[in-house]
């Protein structure tokens, strides 16, 4: 009984700390959103403000020599932070959509300071309409190349594209990169501006284009295919890692043979040489093995999905352009073949995420891909916290079965759409999916053959 007393009470602390950890995300992500909504409203509010200021002139009551002196010494903003508060402030008096849009914290202040710069009367809606769900990095790439007046679907023009390097560095930094600059312009016989230097001196450092068939990094994995557990090699020692990274590396895989286990046990063994041994599939997670290996996408295939996807990984307002995989939208083990029109390069953390059922990618290249968040919502859009969760632990839960991603995803997905947003439990929505698996896996058995 103590024993037991024992456990009970384990669990329940660990349980307890589980809910605690959830609640504190929870309430941090629903906090960090009433504050980003406050923050753009008050932006909004503050820039009228420096309007009204600078025309009633403040700082001449106040004995200042310039507006931009009264700010800083008042307030503590640099003047180029001044002029373009005040440039964003007086566009907004003639762009009351866009105003708009940042009063109600649908837009941040810096998203909006970029389409003020292209925006007017007459466009202000279209370029809102464009600017709807894509990150500001995305914005300011739409923005990019374009001069007031124009429409987003206007011919750029690539002279007025220019991008911006800071850097705030040491003494001894700074005057060890001004003898590198030298350096390569006298290695270039011929005068370089900054951009050319720089570019030369990236060009250097990279050693030029790697092979894209191949990735850049390995980890091996040894995959028992009986049960499917993996293990990670690391530092000699063979770790198990989680159902995630082994569909990670299914994903784009080399495998490099089999190797022995000890029989009657899943974990292989270190040593080359077991009698009476089977056999585990050896698989490299994307990367180069000294032993010939049979690569599981063809390396010019997958040349050509790294071409297509521009080096990058393809999830919206994502700039990861190293470390990427290449993965099968449909899964190979529920039917996706290797064709390029079922795979796209993601990176790292976006492959996990959705190999954990934090994402889900759907459709096909040719006729268009679709991101959507654990609980439906379309990537990037404001998610519900507690539906979000929900949705992760089942998903987890369903695979801790051994249920295939797909089916849990479609189970998940049909029980989503009956359930109450907010209302459903973890034990109501596991219970639902259950019965529904169930019923398909007892109409496939039941099935009757088709007959040539």
């Amino acid at each position: 009984m103590m024993h037991e007393d024992l456990t009970y009470n384990d669990v329940s602390s660990e349980r307890s700390r589980t809910e605690r950890a959830t609640l504190d995300w929870r309430r941090a992500h629903e906090a960090l959103s009433r504050l980003a909504k406050e923050r753009a409203r008050l932006d909004w509010q503050e820039g009228g403000l420096l309007v009204d200021a600078l025309r009633s002139g403040a700082h001449l009551h106040l004995g200042f020599g310039s507006f931009a002196e009264y700010v800083e010494r008042m307030f503590g903003y640099t003047p180029h932070w001044t002029q373009e508060r005040l440039r964003v402030a007086e566009a907004l008096e003639g762009l009351p959509q866009l105003g708009q849009a940042l009063r109600d914290g649908g837009l941040s202040w810096s998203a909006v300071r970029e389409l003020t710069r292209v925006a007017n009367a007459d466009n202000e809606h279209a370029w809102l309409e464009s600017a709807r769900g894509r990150t500001l990095r995305q914005i300011e790439e739409l923005v990019a190349g374009h001069k007031a007046g124009d429409r987003p679907g206007d011919p750029r023009e690539p002279s007025l594209k220019r991008h911006v390097l800071r850097f705030d560095v040491s003494a001894e930094t700074y005057a060890t990169f001004r003898e590198a600059m030298a350096k390569l312009r006298r290695e270039a016989g011929s005068p370089l501006d900054e951009d050319s230097a720089l570019l030369l001196l990236a060009r250097k450092i990279l050693g030029g284009p790697s092979d894209e068939g191949r990735a850049n990094y390995q980890l091996a994995l040894t995959v028992c295919e009986s049960c499917g557990s993996g293990w990670q090699q690391g530092r000699g020692e063979l770790v198990e890692v989680g159902s995630e990274i082994v569909e990670m590396a299914r994903c784009d895989a080399q495998h490099l043979g089999s190797v022995a286990q000890h029989q009657n046990d899943c974990r292989p063994s270190d040593s080359a040489t077991v009698a009476n041994a089977g056999e585990r599939d050896v698989i490299s997670h994307v990367g180069a093995s000294p032993r010939r290996a049979r690569q599981d996408i063809a390396p010019a295939v997958r040349r050509q999905v790294m071409r297509r996807d521009r080096g990058r990984c393809v999830v919206p307002g994502c700039r990861h352009g190293q470390f990427l995989d290449v993965h099968h939208v449909v899964p190979r083990s529920e039917g996706g073949g290797r064709e390029p029109d079922n795979l796209v390069v993601l990176c790292g953390a976006h492959h996990r995420a959705l190999h954990r059922g934090h994402l889900i990618v759907e459709g096909h290249v040719s006729t268009g891909l679709r991101f959507r968040h654990a609980d439906g919502t379309t990537y990037g859009n404001v998610v519900d916290p507690h539906e979000l969760a929900l949705q992760e632990q089942s998903f987890r839960a369903l695979r801790s079965l051994g249920f295939r991603e797909a089916e849990a995803r479609g189970a998940l997905e049909r029980v989503r759409k009956d359930a109450l947003r907010g209302s459903a439990t973890i034990e109501n929505i596991l219970r639902q999916a259950l019965a529904l698996l169930a019923t398909d896996r007892q109409a496939r058995v039941t099935a009757p053959t088709a007959r040539p």
